[in-house]
């Protein structure tokens, strides 16, 4: 296991769609290894493959106290989202130095492959839920700061280049 560098904003892999895993091996399994020890290291409660130039539909998520209980995911996919939101402080360590607070579905379901292979469908909440989705948005090429309207995203990345 080690811990992968960041691509760095505004790299074009950061505005790319990743690859559908399909069949998840031994190679897959050593990349999550690598993911959970580089979102230790952050810390952080999730991470997506493309944020360590990795153009695959992987991401782990750990939003628990104790840490240790991350969660595997291949192609996850959003399956519901509740009405009730939450607004939570994101921020990404591909452009260090910036955070904005992003309102999101509290609860939400979503199905993906797990590490043993099995497609398989879960319940997310709170902080959980928001990572989840984050973790999402990276993989469909997305950053977290498209949520926000134009003026505070401006605002968001004039800040950040400033922060260089």
């Amino acid at each position: 296991m080690a811990v992968r560098p960041f691509v760095a904003w505004p790299d074009k892999r950061l505005r790319t769609a990743a690859e559908p895993v399909g069949t998840v091996t031994d190679d897959h399994r050593a990349i999550w290894d690598d993911m959970i020890e580089t979102m230790d290291a952050m810390p952080g409660v999730g991470l997506a493959a493309p944020q360590i130039g990795v153009m695959l539909r992987l991401a782990v998520v750990d939003a628990s106290d104790e840490r240790g209980r991350a969660i595997r995911m291949a192609d996850p996919e959003l399956v519901a989202a509740s009405d009730d939101l939450n607004t939570y402080p994101e921020a990404s360590p591909n452009l260090p130095g910036v955070s904005a607070k992003i309102t999101r579905p509290a609860r939400v379901t979503v199905a993906f492959t797990d590490h043993l292979g099995m497609r398989v469908q879960q319940d997310f909440v709170d902080l959980w839920a928001t990572s989840v989705q984050h973790q999402i948005d990276h993989l469909n090429g997305r950053m977290y700061f498209d949520n926000l309207g134009k003026v505070k995203r401006d605002m968001l990345l004039k800040k950040a280049r400033k922060a260089r």
